[in-house]
């Protein structure tokens, strides 16, 4: 078996170490094999312009403040921990998700959907969907806004991904109930970690929907966290269900697909 979960907070705009703090605590005496944060946990949404955002955000390599805290948490915990984050490079920022384990970054994943104001702050990700494998168990991941484009989860998982890790600052109703389909139109798992609270600029107020959750391959919810407060929620599932494709005794998600009558 293989213990999943998620971290549900409110990342505070301006604070990493505060945020860093607040994983500590909440992460203190866990011990899981994969862990999902929500989307831009070490630095909070909200901002106005790149350059309020870049004094907080840091390399995908693994040597900035919060993916350094990651590595020793998911140390600690025994497992590796998918966490957004607000990533700088030489191109400028992208809204990112990192793998990390106790050796460091395990794999680096830019989002591909950016929503709404975020095309005034990050790039476009260029990274692709990938999968890691962590003993064993294959996972990819996406970010927030990810979720209204069906070919996400599905190219995670003709990648093999048994496991969609989530990472979200939801605004919108509709993910939670979406994903359900995503799981089951695919048959994997899927973590989504939202935060909660309210971020605001002038004439703009962003109310985030928590309810972070754990799907099974069925669509089922294993987990669900509250609509407001920290939450930390694992659970044991057994991935390779996820390999099991067959539908209705006769049909497969994948061997039955008709690429040439999509285009």
């Amino acid at each position: 078996m293989f213990t999943v979960g998620f971290v549900q907070f409110c990342p505070l705009r301006y604070q990493v170490e505060q945020n860093i703090a607040k994983l500590q605590t909440l992460l203190h005496g866990v011990q899981a094999d994969l862990l999902v944060l929500p989307e831009l946990a070490n630095s909070g949404y909200l901002y106005a312009a790149p350059e309020d955002l870049a004094p907080y955000a840091e390399k995908g390599d693994g040597s900035g403040p919060f993916l350094s805290a990651l590595r020793m948490l998911a140390a600690q915990m025994g497992g590796v921990i998918v966490a957004g984050f607000a990533e700088k490079s030489e191109k400028g920022l992208y809204n990112s998700a990192a793998a990390v384990g106790g050796e460091g970054v395990i794999q680096g994943y830019r989002k591909t959907h950016l929503f709404a104001s975020e095309k005034d702050l990050f790039l476009p990700g260029d990274s692709g969907f990938q999968v890691f494998t962590h003993e064993g168990v294959r996972v990819g991941m996406m970010v927030c806004f990810d979720w209204f484009f069906p070919e996400s989860a599905r190219t995670l998982a003709l990648r093999g991904a048994q496991v969609i890790a989530h990472p979200a600052n939801l605004v919108l109703p509709y993910c939670q109930q979406a994903m359900v389909t995503r799981s089951l139109e695919n048959a994997v798992f899927s973590v989504t970690a939202n935060r909660y609270g309210v971020e605001d600029l002038p004439g703009k107020t962003l109310c985030f929907t928590g309810g972070s959750q754990l799907l099974d391959t069925k669509g089922n919810r294993l987990l669900q966290a509250p609509t407001e407060g920290d939450c930390v929620a694992l659970h044991e599932i057994d991935p390779a269900a996820a390999d099991d494709k067959v539908v209705a005794g006769r049909n497969h998600l994948f061997r039955d697909r008709r690429p040439a009558m999509y285009e």
